[in-house]
């Protein structure tokens, strides 16, 4: 049959219509009434032929559309066959040796980076030699992490017979090590004052009074532990000794330091195109603000990447080998180094609810005690400088572990005694673009809270100076102001880190800036002192001194670099409580005892870097 004869136009359907209707008058006609069951039949015999054109003129349609599906159906085979397959096998290949591929894909790109470091080293070695220890240093890291990974129950199977020896011998020999260090400190302590003068002595003085103290007004005096105590002093002096006394320690962190404010000086860039050329003209707004931002931005991509949980995780790790310390506890003071004192909790967050008192107590000073990686470049802008605050903020990491357990020991059993290590927490971030976005917007909270938090202190500060001044003036001392009489209370404290007894009534002052407002006071009033002193000119106007020694203002950057203030207290009490809402009441009760212990552990640093 062909497509023609079932094929039907608007005619025929029309004529179908009307023939119905003209049915309809002829039946209302009287002279057609004999015909009418005649006519009925044929109308009917025509609606069936329709019918079934309809239906046969359907079922054609719908042929004629199952075959045109069908042709395209066989042409897609005929042109996958072409390029399709090919895909698909390579696809398929790729999928069955991924691991291969990817092997392949870091060897020839390690293959580039040796090849790069090794002709850097050969055109000019002495040049090329940070990348060079950088380098050895990821090698070794990586070694050993895949060493550990593959091999950890070898290891330990291969050391526990040492392990067990030394927990059998551990009663005596904890004392002969114990005497065997007094005795290298008595002994370096001798020689070295011969040498350099009895100024070590008052440092190393002030060390050992503070320990006093805190073991005195210690929450349980009989229950110290004093592994953690000890270890935690010899490894700030082992650090002192190796960056303040060695060269090469000397040379790596004055490098690090340089490297540092060089780097945080590419936030002008951004700085001078939002704000103009002109933006040092508001120094501390357009200047010591961005870079905040910036380094906040940098952190949170170092965290995306996993770097930032793998070094914190190092360093609790050795810190926890050494002091004996929970691991909870050393993951958290070594975040500190980096972190500020409401994030290093984070990484510990599953963990939080069932730490014991005084874990929560150490992890509360950690925070007081060290200072954030993202106000250390703000300090560094002052003119603070670099390479004493990075040995700061490491040195008060072991500090803040040793002040803790002293003046809160543990009482109770730790609940947490993971021993394949914390599990800390991942970014959220799913690519690194949006990791430095949210780094940069989450920085916009800090920043507002240190401009607000400077804008209100500062205020209130020549308030209570105008106001002590007029209360001193009615006796005769219109002197008196807030500072005085916070160097009149730090006075004896700051003597006794070791700065001279000239200088120790002006970092008393700045001790109370920073107990009673925040620390960003007190390195701008220190950043003041320090350009005085470089522009020189006389060192006393009307009996008063203008600037401090170098020995001074170096003890006065170390007692300086931590948290440990007032308004601190309230941020660490409602940041914990928000994480962990069940120890709500343990964090409240600890949190003046963490402030103060935090303090301490500052004021040991700097007796140590005194003393070495």
């Amino acid at each position: 049959m062909e497509l023609k004869e079932t094929t039907r136009d608007c005619s025929g359907a029309h004529n179908l219509a009307f023939q119905n209707d003209s049915e309809g008058v002829d039946v209302l006609n009287p002279k057609g009434l004999g015909d009418n069951s005649e006519r009925i039949k044929i109308s009917q015999n025509k609606k069936t032929v329709h019918a079934n054109q309809e239906d046969e003129y359907i079922n054609i349609e719908s042929d004629l559309h199952k075959n045109k599906c069908d042709s395209v159906n066989d042409e897609q085979p005929r042109l996958k066959g072409c390029l399709g397959n090919k895909y698909d096998k390579a696809c398929e290949f790729c999928k069955k040796h991924k691991t291969r591929i990817q092997y392949v894909i870091y060897g020839i790109l390690i293959t580039v980076y040796l090849a790069v470091v090794t002709a850097a080293c050969i055109l000019n070695f002495q040049r090329a030699l940070p990348l060079f220890i950088i380098t050895v240093l990821a090698i070794f890291f990586i070694c050993w992490d895949f060493l550990i990974a593959k091999y950890e129950d070898r290891i330990a199977a291969f050391f526990s017979p040492g392990e067990r020896y030394l927990e059998k011998q551990w009663f005596w020999l904890k004392w002969v090590l114990c005497a065997a260090f007094v005795i290298i400190i008595i002994c370096w302590l001798i020689f070295d004052t011969a040498k350099q003068g009895s100024r070590q002595l008052i440092s190393f003085g002030g060390l050992v009074m503070y320990v006093l103290l805190m073991f005195i007004f210690s929450k349980y005096p009989t229950r110290v532990a004093w592994r953690p105590v000890f270890s935690g002093i010899g490894m700030q002096f082992i650090l002192g000794l190796l960056i303040l006394r060695t060269r090469a320690g000397f040379d790596v962190f004055n490098w690090l330091g340089i490297q540092i404010q060089t780097f945080l000086e590419y936030s002008d860039t951004g700085a001078q195109f939002v704000f103009g050329e002109k933006y040092t003209d508001h120094f501390f707004a357009f200047k010591v603000l961005p870079i905040v931002v910036f380094f906040s931005t940098v952190m949170s991509m170092l965290y995306h990447l996993g770097f930032m949980q793998w070094l914190v995780g190092k360093v609790g790790w050795i810190m926890q080998i050494f002091m004996g310390t929970s691991p909870v506890e050393s993951v958290v003071a070594a975040g500190n180094i980096f972190v500020g004192q409401t994030e290093s909790p984070l990484l510990i967050k599953p963990y939080l609810p069932y730490l014991t008192k005084s874990e929560l107590h150490a992890v509360m000073t950690a925070g007081f005690s060290t200072i954030a990686g993202s106000v250390l470049g703000a300090y560094i802008s002052f003119g603070v400088s670099a390479s004493h605050l990075l040995t700061a903020s490491v040195m008060s990491a072991p500090a803040s572990l040793a002040t803790s357990k002293l003046f809160w020991p543990e009482t109770e059993k730790p609940t947490v005694t993971l021993r394949s290590g914390l599990q800390m927490a991942k970014s959220e971030s799913k690519n690194l673009l949006e990791a430095a976005s949210q780094g940069a917007s989450a920085s916009i909270l800090l920043v507002a809270n240190i401009a607000v938090n400077l804008i209100s202190f500062l205020a209130l500060l020549a308030f209570l100076d105008s106001a002590l001044s007029w209360f001193g003036n009615l006796f005769d001392y219109p002197q008196l102001n807030f500072e005085n009489i916070c160097a009149y209370v730090f006075m004896p404290f700051s003597f006794m880190m070791g700065v001279d007894w000239e200088d120790s009534f002006i970092v008393g002052g700045l001790l109370g800036y920073k107990t009673f407002f925040n620390e960003f006071v007190a390195y701008e009033h220190l950043s003041k002192l320090i350009h005085k002193r470089e522009k020189g000119g006389s060192m006393y106007i009307n009996g008063v001194k203008q600037y401090m020694t170098v020995r001074s203002e170096v003890i006065a950057t170390y007692a300086l670099c931590g948290f440990a203030n007032f308004g601190s207290l309230g941020l660490v009490i409602g940041g914990l409580t928000s994480i962990a809402p069940s120890k709500k009441k343990e964090i409240a009760g600890g949190a003046f005892r963490a402030m103060i212990s935090g303090t301490v552990a500052c004021f040991m640093t700097a007796c140590v870097a005194g003393t070495v």
